[in-house]
């Protein structure tokens, strides 16, 4: 029996499906080029068509970018006083070195903002109780001399320094607690404070740091009104720079900063209190100290923001854990007034070592 046909035992060839597949996906391409090209010449012939992309071209470019931020996440304003050279040492005008230089400092003109000296101007430290700055600024802010301010146990309980003999239930004006504040940096005044002129110590925090950022603290974040605790409280020595500028404009904390023995009324036996200033300048009689505020824990080291006028030049000095706070501050004062002020030297006293 013969076998199939020829035509039937030949195997079928498979066609092959590269160049059909190549060709459908150009048809594709094309199609889909195509459909654009309508759309966008459809598009183009609508009425407003530029204005519409014009406009939003416009609403993209000027579009608001974010604000910064401060540390505590609130939306940071331009500085309240221009630091002219902060964050730029190599154009510092003076040249002072110590053989053990505090962590960071600054020299400046406290009325023109001229930054003289400076080491880590926008290094983030832990400030102690220069924290007790922003609580003189916003107390005197919010309440009158005479403002009567409730002694509670909680101010009672205050650690760390201490205005004592706070009575506990009675009322003390805010001008006594305000000495108390700054001359002996009393940790129970700033919550007797805090609690008067926020109702809490929490609400008053909160105003510290929103404050912080209307000032422009780039730096800057307060976590208690004293500064005892160093954890999530820190700043700066250029935001300090600024907060001193501020504050020093506050007449109240200005004659309080310059004080340096006290006799404040107090509703105790005798019915006044006495009180001694513990910045070493105006212990130690540097001629024209006239503030501002000293700060320790183990975390800061000794920290000091001072201020000294003669002959109409007022200057300050921010010093973050110094060695020597005393000393280094006289240092920078001594050769601003004499090499950039060109004023006379001035006879000074003898300051301690290691003062």
């Amino acid at each position: 029996m013969s076998g199939p046909p020829p035509w039937l035992s030949r195997p079928a060839r498979s066609r092959p499906r590269r160049p059909l597949l190549a060709a459908l996906a150009g048809i594709l391409v094309i199609a889909a080029v195509g459909g654009g090209i309508v759309a966008i010449v459809q598009a183009k012939g609508r009425p407003g068509h530029h204005h519409a992309a014009a406009a939003a071209t416009r609403s993209i470019r000027s579009a608001p970018a974010e604000p910064p931020r401060s540390p505590a996440g609130l939306p940071l304003a331009s500085p309240a006083f221009a630091l002219a050279g902060a964050g730029s040492p190599h154009a510092d005008t003076l040249r002072v070195r110590f053989r053990t230089p505090p962590r960071a400092g600054l020299l400046f003109d406290l009325d023109s903002g001229r930054v003289l000296w400076q080491r880590n101007a926008t290094l983030r430290l832990p400030i102690a109780s220069l924290t007790k700055m922003m609580t003189a600024l916003l107390a005197v802010e919010a309440d009158a001399p005479r403002t009567p301010v409730m002694v509670t146990r909680q101010a009672l309980a205050a650690n760390g320094s201490k205005v004592g003999l706070l009575p506990l239930g009675r009322h003390v004006s805010a001008e006594a607690l305000l000495y108390g504040l700054l001359l002996p940096s009393g940790n129970d005044a700033a919550v007797a404070l805090a609690q008067q002129t926020a109702g809490s110590v929490a609400a008053f925090v909160a105003r510290m740091n929103a404050r912080a950022a209307q000032l422009g603290l780039g730096c800057t974040r307060f976590s208690s009104p004293h500064g005892f605790y160093d954890s999530g409280n820190f700043s700066c020595a250029a935001d300090l720079a600024v907060l001193a500028h501020v504050v020093m404009a506050q007449p109240r904390i200005a004659r309080a900063a310059r004080t340096l023995h006290a006799v404040v009324p107090f509703p105790i036996k005798g019915g006044k209190l006495y009180l001694n200033n513990n910045n070493p300048l105006l212990v130690l009689g540097y001629p024209g100290a006239i503030g501002l505020k000293t700060g320790y824990t183990e975390a800061a080291g000794r920290c000091l923001v001072a201020v000294a006028q003669r002959h109409g030049v007022r200057l300050g000095v921010v010093l973050l854990h110094s060695p020597a706070t005393a000393t280094q501050a006289r240092a920078l004062f001594d050769r601003a007034f004499r090499d950039v002020y060109h004023q006379r030297p001035v006879p000074e006293p003898a300051f301690p070592v290691g003062a």
